[in-house]
């Protein structure tokens, strides 16, 4: 997902440099906000599994503390890893989503700009 999004990142701005009229705008605008739409979904589930493993961590630290068991510590440093990579694939997302919103917001501007230059000519 993190090289997908990357290079969608680097493609949409790449069309939007190269971009010269309304219906290519357009295009680009529609497939835009599809693509958010789908990564708000991707953020929101991701947040869910983060969470449920930090769950899973707090009851297995609990567990742990308890029982003084040594499995139990093996355990819950495996659930550590696993959140840590979790924590920063999310962060990647979360980030992404706001750069695809500034670009949202360049698509907006570059619109107006064509619908005025339309309206002038």
């Amino acid at each position: 997902m993190t090289e997908y999004l990357k290079e969608y990142m680097k493609t949409v701005q790449q069309k939007l440099e190269r971009c010269r009229n309304s219906e290519e705008l357009e295009e680009i605008f529609l497939e835009h906000k599809d693509k958010i739409a789908f990564m708000q979904h991707e953020r929101i589930v991701h947040f869910l599994v983060t969470m449920m493993f930090a769950i899973v961590l707090a009851v297995f630290m609990t567990a742990m503390l308890l029982t003084e068991n040594l499995m139990m510590l093996i355990l819950v440093t495996i659930i550590i890893v696993l959140l840590g990579f979790y924590i920063k694939h999310y962060y990647f997302l979360e980030n992404t989503v706001q750069k695809m919103y500034k670009v949202y917001d360049e698509i907006l501007v570059k619109r107006r700009k064509t619908d005025d230059e339309k309206r002038n000519s």
